[in-house]
């Protein structure tokens, strides 16, 4: 049995929780997120909390129990507060402009990267050198991230790159003769 399932998720006021079948919606705040029900678990609400139980005798279903709670929870999460990650880059000519939906970067290479944001997810530039993404779906706001930073990701010798705020580069020490 997955131990993160046995704690409920609590919704706050102002918050819907909608149960249909193989369905859950979360409408908030912020938005609304829908999210497909697995058939191994069953979702039941207990006043202003939500539980998820496995179903008995079906594969995976302790597992799969709590990765049901801990989308539940992001959802309930991300209608009321949202997620966002925050990106620096390193880099001498390393700039970011955001632009509507677009996001302008200029990363040394002999053309600029454009890179369109999907629906529900908005990027700010504070600083030439910090992009932050925002949006309520916390997969598509880190999907984006790891997108962005795959354009350039830091190299181990100078650092050089687009990485997230919290990420620490080892740098590599040259060859020596």
């Amino acid at each position: 049995m997955s131990r993160i399932a046995k704690y409920p998720v609590d919704v706050p006021k102002g918050v819907e929780v909608t149960l249909s079948s193989g369905q859950i919606s979360v409408k908030g705040p912020l938005g609304t997120l829908n999210q497909f029900m697995l058939p191994s678990v069953t979702i039941e609400r207990d006043g202003e909390q939500l539980l998820c139980k496995a179903v008995q005798g079906a594969a995976n279903a302790g597992a799969m129990s709590g990765t049901m709670r801990a989308l539940v929870n992001n959802m309930v999460n991300g209608v009321t507060k949202g997620f966002e990650k925050k990106l620096t880059l390193v880099g001498v000519g390393y700039r970011a402009q955001a632009q509507g939906d677009k996001l302008n970067l200029t990363l040394g290479y002999s053309h600029p990267v454009v890179h369109n944001m999907p629906k529900g997810v908005k990027v700010e530039t504070p600083s030439q050198t910090e992009i932050v993404i925002k949006g309520i779906d916390r997969q598509q706001v880190g999907q984006v991230a790891a997108e962005v930073r795959a354009y350039r990701s830091p190299e181990p010798y100078k650092g050089k790159g687009v990485r997230y705020v919290d990420e620490v580069v080892v740098i590599k020490e040259t060859k020596k003769k």
